[in-house]
């Protein structure tokens, strides 16, 4: 797995390339979770993501939880429909928000 972190406008956008499976997971946690920073805006870009474990989830589930502490935002980008399907069928959907590149605009930064 590869992620890149990069901060534009206010936005930390964080690419994930691969599989987040359980020897991933560990690596994913000590480079995400930090970025959960008191109203952190964060864009999670998944075009590249190909695989997700119940390790993967319990992952985003934790991120989700530190950046609802932090009252900031966390927004999960262009995820591949069968991976969709992972969260659908978990109940996982509920509680993320997802958003297309092809049919929404540029992610933008809630004001507060």
């Amino acid at each position: 797995m590869k992620i890149k972190i990069n901060e534009e406008a206010g936005i930390t956008h964080v690419s994930i390339e691969g599989r987040l499976d359980t020897l991933s997971s560990h690596d994913f946690e000590k480079q995400i979770l930090p970025l959960a920073t008191p109203q952190a805006n964060i864009l999670l870009d998944c075009s590249a993501f190909e695989y997700i474990s119940s390790s993967g989830l319990r992952q985003f589930l934790l991120l989700q939880k530190a950046v609802i502490a932090s009252e900031g935002q966390l927004t999960i980008r262009d995820l591949k429909p069968e991976i969709r399907e992972v969260f659908d069928m978990t109940g996982f959907s509920a509680l993320f928000t997802f958003e297309s590149s092809k049919t929404k605009p540029p992610h933008r930064s809630v004001e507060r």
